[in-house]
């Protein structure tokens, strides 16, 4: 049955203590190694935004090229570079002093150090916690270690056990079983899941024969990863009961809404932030907002997971 078209939606949505007060989140990397950029990504619109991946010491990360620039979509192989979880306060003090809802993101080579990093950011005033287990370009972290769901769980449960605020488990998709990685964070603790970061792969110059990135491996992001995310978020949504971030190649508030459809709580924004700017998240936010009134939804929660029903 068609449904009646309506004048308001409300698109609050909350994970624990974490309060936001639309879906459209600023995915770790994009402009997040600054107070200031993601005062004014939370001041363009976001519902909240990540910080950019901080490590326990500062790191250059790879040698140039390190972006790709494909038709449909973006090849990056930053590796991660940051200033350090030491330096990062600085950054954290001024957002402290904002209205921004701030998700400190970190990663580690073990639980240790997750837990070292987990309770600064905690500290700094961090109002959950993003573990990146997933970048698929940093040798010793990232997808490397979060490949293993003995290795999710336990990460996930020793920083679990050391902070108050809601702990999200970023996942790859470069696995042949993300259910199960989703599966172990669950077990561990997560609040949440987000799915997916890039997805490992390379470009090649043929005018100089060899790979286009100086790391030859890199991640893809934008248009053409949509597809994966969603069918991450999907199978995910069927297992497990915590909440899903989906990620990866939403450029319109349809995007959005199939996001939602296929299981997502909430959504995170890259690429398109690249490319468009930080006003995609008010157009991102009237288109969502259209659809629903159009299709009758009231609310999130009324979209949700519907591509299940």
């Amino acid at each position: 049955m068609p449904r009646i078209p309506i004048e308001n939606v409300d698109l609050r949505v909350k994970i624990k203590e974490m309060e936001m007060r639309n879906p459209l989140m600023l995915a770790s990397g994009i402009l997040g190694e600054t107070a200031d950029l993601l005062i004014a990504a939370y001041e363009a619109g976001a519902g909240a935004v990540v910080t950019k991946s901080i490590g326990s010491e500062p790191r250059e990360g790879h040698r140039n090229p390190t972006i790709f620039q494909y038709p449909f979509g973006l090849l990056n192989a930053m590796g991660l570079p940051n200033p350090g979880i030491d330096e990062f306060e600085k950054e954290m003090e001024k957002l402290k002093r904002s209205e921004a809802v701030v998700i400190g993101s970190i990663f580690g080579l073990n639980s240790n150090e997750f837990v070292f990093l987990a309770r600064k950011m905690e500290g700094f005033g961090a109002i959950a916690l993003e573990l990146n287990l997933s970048c698929p370009h940093a040798e010793g972290v990232g997808a490397e270690i979060g490949s293993d769901p003995s290795t999710v769980r336990e990460i996930v449960s020793s920083v679990v056990a050391t902070v108050h605020i809601p702990v999200f488990a970023k996942l790859t998709p470069n696995t042949s079983d993300i259910v199960a990685l989703g599966q172990a964070a669950q077990e561990g603790g997560a609040s949440a899941v987000v799915a997916i970061n890039t997805v490992k792969a390379m470009a090649v110059d043929p005018y100089l024969g060899k790979p286009a990135l100086g790391n030859v491996f890199g991640g893809l992001s934008g248009n053409a990863i949509k597809p994966i995310g969603l069918r991450c978020v999907y199978e995910l949504y069927d297992s497990l009961t915590i909440p899903i971030v989906g990620v990866g190649g939403i450029a319109s508030g349809i995007d959005v809404a199939e996001y939602l459809m296929a299981g997502a709580f909430t959504v995170q924004i890259g690429t398109l932030i690249q490319t468009k700017g930080l006003k995609a998240f008010s157009e991102l936010r009237r288109e969502l907002e259209e659809f629903m009134r159009a299709e009758g939804f009231k609310n999130l929660s009324e979209i949700r997971g519907a591509a299940h029903e």
